[in-house]
C-alpha cells in the first residue's frame, strides 16, 4: 500500500483542517502489495460515502462511526452538507483497514489517528503504538503456525490412514 506523510496537510481549496495521512513504510518490504490505484486523479477525487463504501468494503454507517469516534475526524463536505471523501480519506481508510486486521483495539486506532493529528513531536509514541501492535501480530502468527503444523499432522494421518490396507481382527 502506498502510505504518505503523517504530517498534517492543509489543502485549502479542499479543507479547513487536516485529514490524518498514512506513513510511509519503511524499506522495501517484500510483503507489500503494490498501491490500489485510486478511482479518480487527485484534483477530481470527490467520492460520495455510498462510492467509497463499494471501493472499500466498508459500510455507511461503519464510516460515519469512524468520523464519530475521531478516527476520521474531518471529512469534507459539498454545500448540501454531504460528505466527500478525497484520495487521501481513502489512503487513510486502507490503513486503518490494515490496523484493523493486525487486532489493533479501535482505540489504539483512535488514538493514533490523534497523534498523527499532533504532528511530528508524536513520532516516537506512534512508532511505540506501531511496534507494540507488531510484536501482538508476529505472536499470532507464531499461534497460527502452530496450529497449522497440527492440522497439517492431522490432515496427513487421515491421508495414510486411507491408503493402509484394512486391519481384519479374526
Amino acid at each position: 500500500m502506498t502510505v504518505i506523510d503523517g504530517t498534517p496537510v492543509s489543502n485549502p481549496a479542499t479543507s479547513t483542517q487536516s485529514q490524518p495521512q498514512p506513513e510511509p513504510s519503511a524499506g522495501g518490504n517484500a510483503c507489500t502489495a503494490p498501491p490500489k490505484a485510486h478511482p479518480r486523479p487527485s484534483g477530481q477525487d470527490s467520492y460520495t460515502i455510498s462510492e467509497v463504501a463499494a471501493f472499500t468494503g466498508l459500510t455507511a454507517h461503519t464510516l460515519r462511526w469512524y468520523e464519530r469516534i475521531g478516527l476520521m475526524p474531518h471529512v469534507d463536505r459539498s454545500h448540501t452538507g454531504q460528505r466527500r471523501f478525497s484520495n487521501r480519506d481513502l489512503d487513510w481508510l486502507a490503513l486503518v483497514g490494515k490496523l484493523r486486521l493486525t487486532g489493533m483495539p479501535v482505540a489504539d486506532m483512535v488514538r493514533y489517528a490523534e497523534l498523527v493529528r499532533a504532528g511530528e513531536s508524536t513520532f516516537e509514541e506512534r512508532q511505540e503504538l506501531l511496534e507494540a501492535t507488531r510484536r501482538d501480530v508476529i505472536a499470532r502468527i507464531a499461534e497460527l503456525h502452530d496450529t497449522l503444523a497440527v492440522l497439517d499432522y492431522k490432515i496427513d494421518f487421515y491421508g495414510g490412514a486411507r491408503r493402509a490396507p484394512e486391519r481384519h481382527t479374526a
